[in-house]
């Protein structure tokens, strides 16, 4: 691992108040002092480029074990690396699922060879079926970073409200995928599109009942939750009234409910089809408000490869796009290029702020702290699916302009992605 000295960048670097002009040194995988700089040094020119901190995506999908036709931990990572995200927490939905200390173990012994730090979602219950809880205690002894049945909500309550205090008494997250399985189960946004297009609707109130109950037992219970991909104005609001009264909720949208609405889906093109769906434009506006004004507190991927055959017919096609290779570029994009916020805000939210609620050494330039960084420059570029790193190319933003490129990435003191 050679020594890196990152000269001339424009640092941004929201926990440290840093937003200005200067140099970098990595040494032996750290962030380290200028003066122990010397002539053995990797120099890199960093003129014209910002350096920050490496992203933290909080919600990803690596399909490995199980899927690895769609991806697998290797490949997500050098996703990652290429957007700039040098930390990801790895959701359960695996085949097998991880309710298992043997799959714990199976992702974490992968990913040391990975080009990004993988953390590991444990399942709140056996086979993500709500019926009957996991060995928490058991599963958070071989390693387990965070709690969830992701991609399907809890339905036993009282399971739910035990594993978000089992959690809270370990000081690791539960991510909560809200909704309403009752109310659930269209395809695309309930409203004047699924009506014209005749494909069976999901109303917002699935996601805004999920939503409701979370914060309900946070409140109930005193414990901390997060609230995973939120997407409608409702919730939004209901996650706003909380932390005002105090409830211990965090919460997260993705990049898709900022930059684009059920419009697309006139395009009968399944890559534009996750859950939640994309909305209406009322609830886009509302996602950047919530973002804007703390509501929300993190952006996150929800980054789900598929197989271009998986995604060929429009309604039978599963859920899921990806995301983290285009996740900064599209938030930059919409935010600040959109003059919503300056970089360093964006730098919190997906950077600082995901390190927070995941408890990890990540987030800063910090001296002595691991060296986990990315350079971006403000650029435009168009999103070619096939020039894309991962297995799977099911982007939802294909063919758009972004307006930043991330050019550099460095992980663990190691650069493993470079397109300068």
């Amino acid at each position: 691992m050679n020594d890196i000295l990152i000269k001339n960048a424009h640092i941004i670097d929201p926990e440290n108040s840093r937003n200005e002009l200067g140099d970098i040194f990595i040494k032996d995988g750290k962030f380290a002092p200028l003066e122990l700089v010397d002539e053995n040094t990797q120099v890199i020119n960093a003129t014209g480029f910002f350096a920050a901190p490496g992203l933290v995506d909080l919600h990803v999908h690596l399909r490995d074990p199980g899927q690895t036709h769609k991806e697998d931990i290797i490949t997500g990572c050098k996703a990652a690396a290429a957007g700039g995200v040098t930390s990801l927490l790895a959701m359960p939905n695996t085949e097998p699922t991880v309710d298992t200390p043997e799959t714990v173990k199976y992702i974490l012994d992968k990913a040391k060879n990975a080009d990004a730090h993988v953390y590991v979602v444990g399942a709140i219950t056996k086979g993500l079926k709500s019926h009957e809880p996991t060995d928490i205690d058991e599963l958070y002894r071989a390693g387990i970073s965070a709690l969830s049945d992701d991609g399907r909500p809890v339905e036993n309550t009282v399971i739910m409200a035990d594993a978000m205090k089992n959690a809270a008494s370990l000081g690791i997250p539960v991510t909560a995928h809200c909704e309403d399985p009752y109310l659930a189960g269209g395809k695309i946004n309930e409203g004047e599109i699924s009506e014209k297009l005749g494909v069976r609707g999901m109303p917002r109130a699935a996601e805004d009942a999920g939503t409701a109950r979370e914060i309900a037992l946070a409140a109930a219970y005193n414990v901390p939750i997060h609230i995973c991909h939120v997407s409608t104005y409702t919730s939004a609001d209901m996650i706003r009234a909380a932390k005002r009264s105090g409830v211990r909720v965090t919460a997260e949208t993705a990049p898709h409910y900022i930059m684009l609405t059920e419009n697309e889906l006139l395009k009968m093109d399944a890559d534009y089809r996750m859950n939640p769906p994309l909305r209406t434009e009322r609830d886009r506006l509302a996602m950047v408000e919530a973002l804007c004004d703390g509501t929300i507190d993190v952006i996150a991927t929800d980054h789900a490869p598929h197989t271009p055959e998986e995604k060929t017919d429009f309604v039978s096609a599963p859920n899921g796009s990806i995301g983290m290779e285009t996740s900064f570029a599209a938030a930059y994009t919409v935010l600040v290029a959109g003059g919503f916020m300056k970089e360093d805000e964006l730098i919190r939210k997906m950077s600082c702020n995901p390190a927070k609620i995941l408890g990890i050494e990540a987030g800063s330039i910090t001296i002595g702290k691991p060296a986990d960084l990315m350079l971006y420059k403000q650029e435009e570029w168009i999103v070619e699916p096939d020039k894309l790193h991962g297995k799977s190319k099911n982007t939802p933003f294909k063919g758009l302009t972004l307006s930043a490129k991330v050019k550099l990435t460095v992980c663990g003191g190691k650069i493993v992605f470079n397109e300068i």
